[in-house]
């Protein structure tokens, strides 16, 4: 004892703490490597992924919402500056968010690629020798017969190839294994993950996707002025690499259920276009439906929503058109009370702005103004109008679909706020000679989907692959099974014996089953 406590001595500091040589450079790197690809550290990382991406939908985007960030930046001078050189306005192209997402594809990478091997080692492994002590598992059967040792070996061989085992002949013995699809789930779900991350960076990198709002009539042109919010990936050029089609929507039709308890559930939605693949290519025809998306040249277009707008004319205060033509209303509620405003600011003396109501089937009552129905069995427009001193452009991007009221003042009628109703054709004459407003009637928009994602297939091809994986690694369960003989007083002592990794399902009866076989081959 004493020895050993010398030569523990010998080795430790002072302290009494051993004295372990110092981690180099590549010790260093080494440790590091370790720590970055344990699966600990890939949970961590996808958490923080997690928790970084919840900025992105609490903060106003750049790429989905400029004006929204504009207004923001405006609002909160100290925060504003500070949340945009944090990145927090753009978070899904910030530095930070694109390091976590690297890191966690190398941990995973890093932390799968070695248990690969592991997992193609064990699918390929031999079945075990049998243990020593057979008696001692919980599946176990002994007996004897007076065949051979040779005769009964290759009876249980028989036996057990049937019952798809892989059987490996030792000494004396026969081991057997089955359930082997289980390690090839685990070589597969591993594997697909792989797959499935390589198509989701593929998909982030290259992929683009964007909406915009398309008045019937009107046309689109996939050029990236066009779209209404548009996100890339940061490999993609959207300048340089939109492909380069144009597309017209010629009508919209919607259909819906007419009574009954479904009575307003939609039914059927059916855009009809005309597009062109390229400047030069032939004009074709296609109706766009919710399940029947459009593809150009790697591209889809896809059927969002749909709504109203109605064609208002407003003249101003000298008889002037200061604006003429459809207006977009955004539905606020399954009936399509439809919310939106009209700007003139070209109207002299005064500038003009509307807001209120479109209702398809519009109702009045002590609920207010509303819609009863999503189609367009009785359109009316309920509004309100402003007015306000000429203003100098300012540059600053503003909304179509909200109208800015700090400088404009609430038009008045008889000591009340103005509210009017106006049917198709009719006209209202604005107070104070400031003007009129004309309901020329209404056409349908439709909001529309491009995108691109050039790694979808690959990723959803590994998400299947995955699932299959880890069916097979669930509900596969392998069992070993061993068959051992020796002679003793002249007869033939069989020994067989299984075990179960994972829950034991029956192995009892196959046991028996394989010793009957074994007896009745001593019978025949």
């Amino acid at each position: 004892m004493t020895e050993v406590k010398d030569r523990i001595a010998a080795g430790s500091s002072p302290d009494g703490r051993p004295d372990l040589p110092a981690l180099g450079v590549i010790g260093w790197l080494r440790w590091t490597w370790r720590q970055l690809t344990s699966m600990k550290t890939a949970l961590v990382l996808l958490f923080m992924l997690a928790l970084g991406a919840v900025p992105g939908s609490l903060i106003p985007q750049t790429g989905v919402d400029p004006i929204k960030v504009a207004d923001f930046l405006e609002t909160h001078k100290k925060l504003g500056p500070l949340y945009d050189k944090l990145g927090l306005f753009d978070v899904y192209k910030s530095a930070w968010f694109s390091a976590i997402y690297l890191l966690l594809f190398i941990s995973l990478i890093g932390c799968v690629v070695p248990r690969l091997g592991v997992y193609l080692r064990a699918v390929r492994s031999r079945p075990p020798k049998p243990p020593r002590n057979l008696n001692r598992l919980a599946g176990y059967e002994s007996f004897t017969v007076d065949d051979d040792a040779d005769t009964v070996l290759e009876a249980a061989e028989r036996e057990l190839r049937r019952r798809r085992f892989r059987v490996e002949s030792y000494d004396g013995a026969i081991g057997a294994e089955r359930g082997y699809l289980r390690e090839a789930g685990n070589l597969l779900f591993h594997f697909s993950l792989i797959v499935a991350l390589i198509g989701i960076a593929w998909g982030s990198l290259f992929g683009y996707r964007g909406t915009v709002l398309v008045v019937v009539g009107k046309d689109f042109a996939n050029s990236l002025t066009q779209y209404d919010d548009f996100t890339s990936g940061p490999a993609f050029d959207a300048e340089n690499d939109l492909p380069p089609f144009a597309l017209t929507v010629n009508d919209f039709k919607a259909t819906f259920q007419q009574d009954g308890p479904q009575m307003g559930a939609a039914r059927t939605f059916n855009a009809a276009l005309t597009y062109q693949a390229t400047p030069d290519g032939p004009e074709k025809s296609y109706d766009l439906q919710v399940n029947h998306p459009l593809k150009l040249d790697g591209s889809t277009v896809y059927l969002l929503g749909h709504g109203y707008a109605p064609k208002v004319t407003v003249k101003d205060g000298t008889g002037q058109v200061a604006f003429s033509g459809p207006a977009p209303f955004l539905p606020q509620d399954g009936n399509f009370s439809s919310f939106g405003v009209i700007k003139a600011p070209d109207a002299r003396p005064v500038t003009l702005g509307f807001e209120g109501y479109f209702l398809p089937t519009a109702q009045i009552d002590s609920l207010g103004p509303r819609s009863v129905f999503p189609d367009d069995l009785n359109p009316e427009l309920v509004m309100t109008g402003f007015y306000g001193r000429p203003q100098q452009e300012t540059g600053k991007p503003e909304s179509v679909y909200q109208l800015d009221k700090s400088k404009l003042t609430q038009f008045e009628k008889d000591g009340d706020k103005l509210r009017f109703r106006l049917k198709p054709g009719e006209s209202l004459t604005l107070p104070d000679k400031a003007g009129s407003i004309t309901f020329d009637g209404y056409t349908r928009w439709v909001k529309l989907q491009v995108s691109h994602q050039p790694g979808l297939y690959v990723a959803l091809a590994g998400l299947v692959l995955m699932i299959l994986g880890l069916m097979a690694s669930l509900f596969i369960h392998p069992r070993r099974t061993w068959v051992r003989v020796r002679t003793e007083d002249g007869r033939t002592v069989v020994e067989v014996a299984g075990l179960d990794r994972g829950p034991e399902r029956g192995i009892g009866d196959e046991l028996e089953a394989i010793g009957k076989v074994i007896k009745k081959q001593e019978q025949v």
